[in-house]
């Protein structure tokens, strides 16, 4: 089965609307984004003790944030996480790009893939899995905001 490109993807009409496929591009990618980011309490497969992993996710259009093997959570402390730098990185990005999500704390591929005796989380996996269902979805609400 051959693969669509992205612009192939979101239909014909939304090229012939100006700023519709840079639009569902960024849309499309912040709800991917926020899918991985999903806690457990949320629905989602993001296990949150003290949000360290949670927090420690970073955006580059450059290269992949590599995970730091010293990065580890304070005993004692809680950590939130922030939007900002990731929502920064989405909205300067330009169609084409290639936009890199990355954990950095040290325990991130453990808690991706599973160790130890622990199952695998899989939050980045099988939230990017549903890449062309959001694609889709965010393509038709936007074709429904326009009233096409």
């Amino acid at each position: 089965m051959a693969t669509l490109s992205f612009r192939a993807a979101v239909a014909g009409w939304a090229d012939k609307v100006e700023g519709a496929v840079d639009a569902i591009f960024k849309e499309a990618t912040q709800e991917v984004v926020e899918e991985m980011q999903t806690t457990r309490k949320e629905g989602g497969r993001m296990r949150v003790d003290t949000g360290f992993l949670w927090a420690s996710l970073m955006a580059s259009t450059s290269a992949m944030p590599r995970i730091n093997p010293n990065a580890l959570p304070v005993k004692g402390q809680h950590y939130t996480f922030d939007m900002d730098q990731i929502e920064a990185v989405i909205i300067g990005a330009d169609l084409g790009d290639e936009l890199y999500f990355g954990y950095t704390a040290a325990y991130a591929a453990h808690r991706e893939y599973g160790a130890r005796g622990q199952p695998a989380d899989a939050f980045v996996r099988l939230a990017v899995q549903n890449w062309p269902i959001v694609v889709d979805r965010k393509a038709a609400e936007l074709k429904a905001r326009l009233g096409l």
